[in-house]
């Protein structure tokens, strides 16, 4: 898609924020999904390109030159290469943390491009695969002798690491809980990993009583609904929603009973 270049005002539309509180909010999720996808190198650009997109919260449109240059201006021209930055922008757009519109001039030459960054996707679980979901049945016509040496090839890899495969950091009270309704350490992880970024995001990463006590209250609310209605089709995200209200919740709660007012 082609829009005509301008002033960064001229683009306020394309903002998907409200503000640059809820710009950083949603870059953090992004950056606990897939900071490790990057260099070092490639996440000094990412960041810098984050800061441009400041004035509308999420939309930029400054030259590849001019990023560069302000790094090196801040590392006293021990910056990264216009090379290194173009491949961090190459994996930002694959991995959809934004999308990049052409731009054109007013006699149709190109201009800078613009960059549209996207809200981090919260009906879905960031980066990791998805664990414990059911599977199509879809070899019902192979022949019953083609099924069992598919089964056979199989086995030795099929098996899925149960509960006591859990890593060390996820809390034991957590695992026990969960075990009861996903046995998979990789499930249980992955709801783990669930509360680190709804933690990270209401800034709550410090307090892991609090953040284990609201996890385990979301988990129970996430079993209830699932057991009385089939509104549920996304476990993990269904989780997140829930835990991180909690976490907002809380967090207000702490203020006003510290302050006297919320913010």
């Amino acid at each position: 898609m082609n829009v005509n270049s301008g002033n960064i005002e001229n683009f306020a539309e394309f903002s998907q924020f409200e503000s640059i509180q809820q710009f950083n909010h949603h870059m953090e999720q992004w950056m606990l999904g897939h900071k490790d996808d990057f260099t070092k190198g490639e996440l000094v650009g990412l960041k810098r390109l984050v800061r441009f997109a400041a004035k509308i919260p999420g939309v930029c449109n400054a030259k590849i030159g001019t990023v560069v240059a302000a790094i090196h201006k801040e590392y006293n021209d021990n910056g990264i290469s216009r090379s290194t930055f173009k491949r961090m922008l190459s994996k930002a757009k694959t991995l959809g943390i934004f999308t990049v519109h052409e731009t054109e001039r007013k006699n149709g030459s190109q201009s800078s491009n613009l960059y549209v960054f996207n809200r981090f996707p919260s009906s879905e679980p960031p980066k990791e695969e998805i664990m414990d979901q059911p599977k199509e049945t879809n070899n019902l016509l192979k022949t019953e002798k083609d099924q069992m040496n598919n089964k056979r090839k199989e086995e030795p890899l099929a098996a899925e690491l149960d509960h006591t495969y859990v890593r060390s950091r996820v809390p034991k009270p957590f695992v026990e809980l969960v075990k009861y309704f996903y046995s998979e350490a990789k499930t249980i992880e992955e709801y783990w990993h669930m509360t680190q970024i709804a933690a990270y995001y209401n800034s709550s990463q410090n307090r892991k009583e609090v953040v284990l006590e609201l996890a385990i209250e979301s988990f129970k609310q996430l079993i209830r609904k699932i057991k009385f209605t089939n509104a549920v089709r996304n476990p993990f995200a269904y989780f997140y929603g829930v835990l991180d209200r909690k976490l907002h919740h809380r967090y207000q709660r702490d203020v006003f009973e510290k302050y006297g007012h919320t913010y």
